[in-house]
């Protein structure tokens, strides 16, 4: 398997407002910049919409680095919350229905397809490809504001 590094940020205004996403895809010395956004999204959404560009942009089967300052992201994934949550018919263990199903419907069959390991940094405290991802994400949820 390649080994892929990813880097993603999500970024919105008003929460819902405006939003966007910004991913970087680096295998060895190559890298891929992506990024789009919404008119009335949430920073979730976004943090979503970043880490799905960024696996769905891979062509086969890799084994992924993913780095994000999105705990929504890592922990939905890491402790397994998004898979209690699929098990019950997309409620939460508070039976609340779970939110942004429609882009962890898109997530989950990525994450089966890629063995992705996922590395959590602080926002905003100076993690270069964190940064360069950010602006990527503020410069589209301007597009919409």
């Amino acid at each position: 398997m390649k080994r892929v590094e990813i880097f993603s940020d999500g970024a919105c205004s008003g929460n819902p407002g405006p939003g966007g996403y910004g991913t970087i895809l680096r295998f060895g010395a190559a890298e891929k910049e992506l990024s789009g956004g919404e008119a009335h999204t949430t920073n979730n959404r976004m943090e979503l919409m970043g880490v799905i560009a960024g696996l769905s942009a891979l062509k086969e089967p890799c084994s992924v680095i993913l780095t994000t300052d999105s705990r929504y992201v890592v922990d939905s994934v890491t402790k397994g919350w998004v898979y209690g949550w699929q098990k019950k018919g997309w409620k939460k263990s508070d039976g609340k229905p779970a939110l942004n199903v429609d882009l962890w419907e898109r997530l989950l069959p990525l994450l089966a397809k890629h063995d992705v390991k996922f590395n959590w940094v602080k926002g905003h405290a100076g993690h270069p490809e964190n940064e360069r991802c950010d602006r990527l994400a503020v410069e589209q949820r301007d597009l919409f504001s």
